[in-house]
């Protein structure tokens, strides 16, 4: 995690995202789980189906076929 806030502090974050045409996804349930974790700390065991959605989803958006949940790449 990179970025987080609330209130003032998180529409300037969804303002400078939006500005550089950044994907922004709302979840609330992540946005709750994230919100308890410092920044630059790893991502909770219980965030990584969710995260890994989000990374597959940045990759296909970005023309990178996403990795198999195997491991081979398709």
């Amino acid at each position: 995690m990179v970025a987080g806030g609330r209130g003032a502090i998180a529409e300037q974050i969804l303002a400078i995202a939006f500005a550089h045409d950044v994907k922004v996804r709302e979840d609330a349930d992540l946005a709750e789980l994230l919100s308890a974790i410092d920044i630059d700390s790893e991502i909770p065991v219980e965030a990584f189906a969710a995260v890994a959605e989000i990374l597959a989803y940045v990759y296909r958006a970005n023309g990178a076929p996403a990795a198999d949940p195997g491991g081979a790449a398709p």
